[in-house]
């Protein structure tokens, strides 16, 4: 750039410095002759009046065209000013002082190219200090200015109705989308929410056909999956026929998860298709190993006890020290009252990974061999996974370990604990 401009500029002074020669030498003259009017003049004086005679129009130029630059200019500096505004108020919002993030954010409206994330944020912002009314009017403001935008501003409102525990009011928002975009992915995801929150599993049951392509993550999308099925077959108790039909519909995505396998399985098995639960989880194990899949293999119904232990035993040579697999296979020898070989797997289990059910599985089998207190202690040390007031209990002599709490949710007191675990077997 510096070399071109300095190429033009040497230029300039050599044009200039050889005209200025020939001009020294013979000024030249100019006549001019228009409807009768004459003008006479060198040829220096004809070069001064083109030169003042453009700078003169390029100030008539100027002046028309300075309202508008003026505007712009004016435009511009109010679209930065809402920028940095916007950009304050989410600095704001992200340290948690949501007024002042809100009042940044409608002040960012003023003069702002792109108004709907300064509503839809001063709309989380005002909820976040728990007014609904005023989330509500810049939901309203944002559709208004913007009608086009009609399916974010819903989606965003079903999403703070749903955070604040407004389940029927976002199922509302949420039909609205329906009726426009029936297969939004966002919707889906928020719809399957609304209906899990409502503990609505028929509807939600009859959605799970499109949640393949729903906005949510896998282990998400299972857990919502797992515990509608389960939930809807209880609660209709089911047939065979009518989870054939329910499973047959779900989308090869979820019928390949281990979660959802597991589950199905266990359906089955209570219908007295043992066998085949054993050949599905069996199948399953082979493409995926899985502690769901693992832990529902020890709770088949009507199945062939004998083969699943030593199917378990053959999977102990390669995974000695699965946790969830001893389990398993403490549960199948029960079943078979092998109580010795129970109470080895049992006590090895709970050594690796202390849980709830491992817990009161072993106070049955200690209760079998007659040790009444530590089968007490073994209830209790469940007990204590939840209440977290391990530290306030004695810990069991065997297995001598560290107790705590797998996440899972449990029974209030060991009766609950006892019922449940002979319910499952």
């Amino acid at each position: 750039m510096v070399v071109k401009t300095g190429f033009w500029v040497l230029t300039a002074l050599f044009v200039g410095a050889f005209s200025a020669h020939l001009l020294a030498q013979d000024r030249g003259y100019v006549l001019i002759n228009f409807m009768g009017y004459v003008v006479e003049m060198s040829v220096p004086g004809l070069l001064l009046a083109l030169g003042v005679g453009y700078v003169f129009i390029r100030l008539l130029v100027a002046i028309w065209n300075a309202p508008r630059v003026l505007g712009e200019v004016v435009a511009d500096r109010r679209v930065r000013s809402a920028g940095e505004r916007l950009t304050r108020g989410l600095i704001h919002m992200s340290e948690g002082d949501w007024s002042k993030g809100e009042r940044l954010l409608a002040q960012s409206l003023r003069g702002t190219d792109a108004p709907l994330i300064s509503y839809l944020l001063a709309a989380r912002a005002a909820q976040l200090q728990g007014s609904e009314s005023r989330r509500d009017d810049w939901l309203k403001l944002a559709y208004e200015e913007l009608p086009a935008a009609e399916t974010a501003v819903l989606l965003t409102q079903a999403e703070l109705q749903l955070e604040n525990g407004e389940y029927e009011r976002a199922l509302a928002t949420l039909n609205r989308v329906q009726e426009v975009e029936s297969d939004h992915p966002a919707s889906l995801a928020l719809l399957a929410k609304v209906y899990y929150a409502l503990e609505d599993w028929d509807q939600l049951v009859a959605l799970l056909h499109k949640l393949d392509s729903a906005r949510l993550e896998k282990t998400e999308l299972d857990d919502l999956c797992a515990v509608a099925l389960q939930s809807y077959w209880d609660q209709h108790k089911s047939n065979v026929n009518d989870i054939d039909r329910i499973w047959g519909k779900l989308p090869m995505r979820l019928r390949r998860s281990p979660k959802i396998i597991s589950i199905h399985a266990s359906a089955i098995s209570g219908l007295g298709l043992g066998k085949d639960a054993e050949k599905e989880i069996r199948a399953a194990l082979k493409k995926e190993w899985d502690e769901n899949l693992i832990l529902a293999y020890g709770k088949i119904a009507d199945g062939d006890t004998e083969k699943q232990l030593r199917h378990a035993e053959e999977w102990l040579k390669s995974h000695s020290e699965d946790a969830g697999l001893l389990l398993t296979a403490a549960r199948l020898c029960m079943a078979l009252e092998l109580w010795g070989k129970a109470r080895s797997y049992l006590e090895s289990s709970l050594a690796m990974s202390p849980r709830t059910d491992s817990f009161a599985l072993y106070g049955r089998l200690l209760k079998q061999f007659g040790e009444e207190d530590n089968a007490a202690l073994a209830f209790r040390s469940g007990l204590a996974l939840v209440t977290t007031a391990l530290e306030e209990m004695p810990a069991l002599d065997s297995p001598d370990n560290v107790f705590i709490s797998d996440g899972d949710g449990f029974v209030s007191d060991s009766n609950e604990i006892i019922e449940a675990e002979s319910a499952e077997n």
